[in-house]
């Protein structure tokens, strides 16, 4: 919906409203169609806005309401916000505007920071207290909306927005690499848990995550919400039918609640399994008029770099008005350093270069869609998954299949004043260890669905898209289809190939096709298997001044990437010289 910043002092100074307008230029492509800041004494608040819901001014923001001494700055949407809204009027509550932004506010008077155990929706907001000179942080329960901080009392400080790039333009961060996020980052398939990220200064606010901050700086988090695994006692006495229908209908009123918007709402529909239901069940809802879209590259040693042929066929299949999107490999070779900056984060993953030309396309027709995202994790769906039913050593058996290098060759891979601990085994271990999840399959799939989706494919689809001011929605990110998720027998999510029991769902609606073939995933050859200009970009980058000043890699480490990509393949099927080269492109993109 939106990007949001803000500044809040603990020395007595004023908060300053250069930072402000300097961290919403940043924001503009999250927002593009309007801004707004307010600074009250040791506190400030900026907004840019995307409007998809209650398009007047009336629901500008920053929003304050005078008479309950309450100021927000909201990014996201809540889907359930009329029902809400109606509920907050029988108590006596009066509305100004017919969003989504107030009812949040107005929600908060009402019902405090319980008010987010109450929400269906994306969100990240802050709320200011008047009377109290409090400071409020919340983000939703899978962390679909990013909320990023730096500083905090010591510094006299804290400022936070809705990306990193925004808290560098204003100025005042420590950009010296944090050597944890650092070890995620090679390690831990590019996954920074939070609160780190690869900068020492730089923290994220953890998903379902309330944070209290008092006047003096004292601060309180609250974790509203975590996901159990395993059937109730009830629910071990479902059929294999009863689970279907029951995840069929959670699904279809997830994909519903997501339509809600005053703006035509479209699909990004890869041709897998997990868009093809959102289309097939939307068009079952009688939606008319639905914008789908696709994007495809040219192949690269042998691989295929579009699955074409799947989304057309559900897109003739349902009647949408389908759009596809081909990259040349000179065009994506060009569009790279945009999305560099485009990043939040570092992220490896090649497909982040496919979903920023694919949002650039869609935002021409459409502000929201709706993606795919999340069904792999709570359904089962990687390979990975079935070997951890029997394991012996949850931890170690993960690691091996998930991470992109141990810690041997992390040592020889990175310079020696970064290199400590085996943090990402560490953490892992000690996700696993927590209750909750006791089956070695659900360790693996909580971790998965609480922590690398968060901060792999969902971050990634959100920066993409918001680059073009496009809002991006993830029905299977639904909390409630998630628990619902997390309850299904394993072997019912682990059979057929993986995502057995979303496939038995998908039956009912879309073509078999699509259905029973061979797991396709976003394929951009061309950085897999990086040769020809791609590697000369690659070599200049690391070979660069800046490179060799910061010193953050061995030379000889990639000296030996560089002498045949090729060969050096994460298990995962990841390029190694590919993820060192993006963090250092990464790095000097945002001038660090």
């Amino acid at each position: 919906m939106c990007g949001i910043c803000g500044e809040v002092t603990f020395d007595g100074s004023s908060a300053s409203l250069n930072a402000i307008e300097k961290m919403m230029d940043v924001l503009v492509p999250r927002g593009p169609d309007s801004g707004g800041a307010i600074q009250r004494g040791r506190n400030a608040f900026g907004h840019r806005r995307l409007k998809i819901i209650d398009l007047s001014d009336r629901a500008e923001q920053p929003m304050t309401d005078p008479d309950l001494g309450l100021t927000i700055a909201f990014n996201g949407c809540i889907y359930n916000y009329k029902e809400l809204r109606a509920e907050l009027e029988s108590k006596g509550h009066r509305f100004f505007s017919d969003g989504d932004t107030e009812v949040i506010l107005r929600a908060y008077a009402e019902w405090k920071t319980d008010c987010v155990s109450r929400f269906h929706g994306m969100f990240a907001f802050a709320i200011y207290e008047r009377e109290t000179g409090r400071l409020i942080l919340a983000r939703d329960r899978l962390g679909i909306k990013p909320l990023y901080l730096a500083g905090g009392p010591a510094s006299g400080k804290l400022r936070f927005a809705s990306s990193l790039p925004a808290l560098l333009a204003a100025g005042d961060i420590d950009t010296d690499i944090d050597p944890i996020g650092l070890h995620h980052y090679m390690t831990f398939h590019a996954v920074v848990p939070p609160p780190h990220t690869i900068l020492r200064d730089v923290k994220k606010l953890p998903p379902a995550t309330i944070s209290i901050i008092e006047p003096d700086g004292r601060e309180k988090d609250h974790i509203y919400w975590d996901v159990r695994f395993g059937p109730t006692a009830e629910e071990t006495r479902y059929s294999d039918d009863d689970w279907r229908d029951r995840v069929m209908d959670a699904l279809r009123l997830a994909v519903k609640r997501r339509m809600v918007a005053d703006v035509p709402v479209g699909v990004l529909l890869s041709g897998g399994v997990d868009s093809s239901l959102i289309v097939g069940l939307l068009a079952e809802a009688g939606q008319e008029g639905l914008k789908t879209f696709s994007v495809g590259f040219e192949e690269a040693n042998g691989e295929k770099g579009d699955e074409f042929q799947y989304s057309d066929l559900i897109a003739k299949h349902f009647g949408t008005d389908h759009s596809k999107t081909f990259v040349e490999s000179a065009r994506l070779l060009d569009t790279l350093p945009k999305t560099f900056q485009a990043m939040s984060e570092p992220m490896v993953s090649y497909d982040n270069a496919g979903f920023f030309l694919l949002s650039e396309q869609v935002s021409q027709h459409v502000k929201v869609v709706q993606s795919g995202q999340g069904a792999d994790e709570i359904f089962a769906g990687y390979h990975w998954y079935p070997p951890m039913m029997q394991s012996n050593d949850p931890a170690a058996d993960y690691a091996s299949v998930f991470f992109d290098r141990d810690q041997q060759e992390y040592t020889q891979a990175i310079a020696s004043k970064y290199v400590g601990e085996d943090y990402s085994r560490a953490f892992v271990a000690e996700h696993f260890d927590r209750h909750g999840a006791d089956a070695p399959i659900d360790k693996a799939l909580r971790i998965d669905t609480t922590v690398m989706l968060v901060d792999d494919p969902v971050k990634r689809v959100d920066n993409m898209t918001m680059a073009w001011g496009l809002e991006a929605r993830v029905p299977f990110l639904d909390h409630e289809l998630v628990e619902l998720a997390a309850r299904v027998p394993a072997e019912l999510k682990l059979r057929d190939g993986g995502k057995g029991i979303l496939k038995d769902v998908a039956r009912q609606v879309i073509p078999s096709e699509v259905i029973d073939r061979p797991k396709g995933y976003f394929p951009v050859p061309a950085l897999k298997y990086i040769d020809g200009p791609y590697l000369d970009y690659v070599r200049d980058a690391l070979s660069s001044k800046a490179a060799k000043d910061r010193g953050l890699f061995k030379q000889d480490y990639l000296d030996t990437l560089l002498s045949n990509p090729t060969e050096h393949i994460t298990p995962l099927r990841g390029s190694k010289l590919w993820q060192v080269a993006l963090l250092e492109m990464w790095l000097q993109t945002h001038g660090i």
